[in-house]
């Protein structure tokens, strides 16, 4: 057991004699001590594993094993290694001398002292105190340091899980997926989603003209505008690549108001590029934007290999979205019939078009957004 200066120590008596066993007791259990008694060595290790005493007091000569092999085999376990031991001895030089080669911490000689008994005894309980409160603390300390790893780990595991998911996501989104531990979500699946496309205008023109130092500065700019919006509205990334992107709302995470916030997204790209254009105009770039949205059904999860994934939407709304932005002009938000007639009380357009699309039988009626009246983003 361990010794706090509250508990009671035990105290194992090991001596052949019953007399010196009833003599140490009447000695000890006065002081607060509670005392067992063995008769034997053989006993008296079976005590110590039995009933972990706190000293041992040990009578040498015994028949059987004796006090020293007693003594060897206490100091042969690592649970007892430290288990303070008192040899009883004689007076003698040489037994002296035996006891604390066999492990002995102190000896008492026969007859003993009250005094000097109980003196030594204190003197030992306190070290073997100070002894248990250090491996008390060991083991408190090896477990905060699991603790400690297990939460490194756990935190080091999230911020990769993080790091993945705002690939394709803004960066609200993600922490919202990763704080709920479900990826589920990002299998595949079906849901409306409002789809977004836009790109550059006259930008095949400013390939071919600009060295690759300065198309790099202009994808840059641009790619900057979309990341700020892409958090402000809490849209997806399906792609960015070059000057096109695409992003979609209401998946992996649904919001009620998808359809306005492609919407309101695409009007305030436009007020982000006026003054990202004039800086172009500027240094000689005839460079605009236009953009598509509609909104419709499609197939929604993560595509791609371990290592390299990305969050897709795939169907026939990603084929009209992108087939509208080919339409539109310069700072033009075309929006299919269906999106408009969700936030028509919330935007102003101007019925254009139908466009004959490649991939559609039909002519597609479109609006083109001027403004938005109603907007909390």
């Amino acid at each position: 057991m361990n010794v706090t200066s509250d508990q009671k120590a035990k105290i194992l008596v090991v001596d052949d004699v019953p007399a010196n066993v009833r003599l140490l007791e009447a000695v000890l259990t006065p002081s607060g001590y509670d005392v067992i008694g063995a008769a034997d060595g053989h006993r008296a290790l079976e005590l110590v594993e039995s009933d972990q005493p706190d000293l041992v007091l040990l009578d040498v000569m015994m028949p059987g094993i004796d006090g020293y092999e007693v003594c060897r085999r206490i100091r042969a376990s690592e649970r007892t290694a430290v288990l303070p031991v008192v040899m009883v001895t004689s007076s003698e030089v040489r037994e002296k001398t035996d006891a604390i080669e066999a492990g002995a911490d102190d000896f008492i000689p026969k007859p003993f002292q009250r005094d000097e008994l109980l003196t030594r005894v204190r003197s030992l309980l306190r070290i073997k105190r100070y002894h248990d409160t250090i491996k008390a603390q060991a083991v408190e300390l090896a477990a905060l340091n699991q603790t400690l790893a297990e939460r490194v780990e756990a935190q080091v595991e999230e911020l990769e899980r993080l790091r993945r998911l705002r690939r394709f996501l803004s960066p609200q989104l993600a922490e919202v997926i990763v704080s709920s531990g479900d990826e589920s979500i990002l299998q595949s699946h079906r849901r409306q989603v409002a789809m977004f496309f836009a790109d550059l205008r006259g930008w095949t023109h400013f390939v071919d003209s600009v060295e690759p130092e300065e198309l790099t500065r202009v994808l840059r700019e641009f790619h900057h505008e979309i990341g700020l919006l892409v958090k402000r509205f809490d849209a997806t990334v399906g792609f960015l690549e070059g000057d096109g992107v695409q992003l979609f709302f209401n998946d992996p995470i649904e919001m009620p108001d998808a359809a306005l916030r492609a919407v309101a997204l695409g009007c305030a790209l436009r007020e982000a590029m006026a003054e990202l254009t004039t800086r172009w105009h500027k240094r000689g770039y005839d460079l605009d934007f236009g953009a598509g949205l509609a909104l419709g059904y499609a197939t929604c999860g993560e595509v791609g290999f371990e290592g390299r994934s990305d969050y897709a939407a795939i169907g026939t709304v990603t084929n009209l979205a992108s087939r509208l932005a080919d339409e539109a002009t310069g700072g033009q938000i075309l929006i299919t019939q269906r999106l408009y007639a969700e936030v028509e009380d919330a935007v102003d357009a101007e019925p254009v078009g139908p466009f004959t699309l490649k991939g559609f039988k039909q002519p597609v009626a479109a609006f083109n957004v001027t403004a938005v009246r109603q907007s909390e983003f």
